[in-house]
């Protein structure tokens, strides 16, 4: 059965407390978003759409394939990759989320991962990509983590919501849904919950 689910990879925050984007920071002779990308393509995914806002400009500098991604999708590691640059960054990490969707078939479910959490162990990602329901959340001893998984018919109607408005953040609308429209996925991988923001973030999880 083919694949109906992309997977959004966000990387368009100002990287202010890491002080470098985290997307281009060392990782084994390559860049983070290169091993973020890997981790992505060892499941039964075909499309990667990655946002970028803030930034930007450094990341096609420094990985020239990422500036023909922009037009069409390049393949990588037999995933095709796609760049989508968000105009408003400052607006915050939903007004890219947005800026990506409105480049993605409105009938395909959607996987949403930020930079800086690394992309849990294959098996179980597996899992939530197979899994149907509006939302599905990947869950570690009690709380939930990422990637979210969102059905086309819960963030369709994201694209209606005002970036500008505080109050349009992607928790708050997933809160606002029916228990029964939400499935936690248990997970072993405790990768789900991590945030690395900072350089001791970073040191930390490179150490582990």
């Amino acid at each position: 059965m083919k694949n109906d689910t992309v997977f959004i990879l966000l990387a368009g925050g100002k990287s202010e407390r890491m002080g470098t984007a985290k997307g281009l920071l060392p990782y084994h002779n390559s860049y983070w978003i290169l091993e973020q990308i890997d981790r992505i393509a060892t499941a039964s995914l075909t499309e990667i759409y990655i946002g970028l806002g803030y930034n930007h400009e450094e990341y096609l500098n420094k990985i020239a394939w990422l500036t023909d991604a922009q037009l069409n999708f390049v393949l990588c590691k037999n995933v095709k990759v796609r760049v989508v640059t968000c105009q408003n960054p400052e607006l915050g990490s939903f007004s890219t989320l947005q800026t990506v969707l409105q480049q993605i078939p409105k009938n395909k479910s959607v996987l949403i991962n930020p930079i800086d959490v690394p992309i849990l162990n294959t098996a179980e990602l597996q899992t939530i990509i197979k899994t149907h329901n509006q939302i599905v959340l990947p869950n570690f001893e009690g709380k939930n983590g990422h990637p979210i998984k969102l059905h086309a018919d819960f963030w369709n109607p994201l694209l209606l919501l005002n970036p500008a408005d505080k109050n349009s953040r992607l928790d708050l609308e997933i809160k606002k849904m029916n228990p029964s429209e939400i499935t936690r996925i248990a997970v072993t991988d405790s990768s789900i919950l991590k945030n690395l923001n900072t350089p001791n973030d970073w040191i930390e999880f490179l150490r582990a």
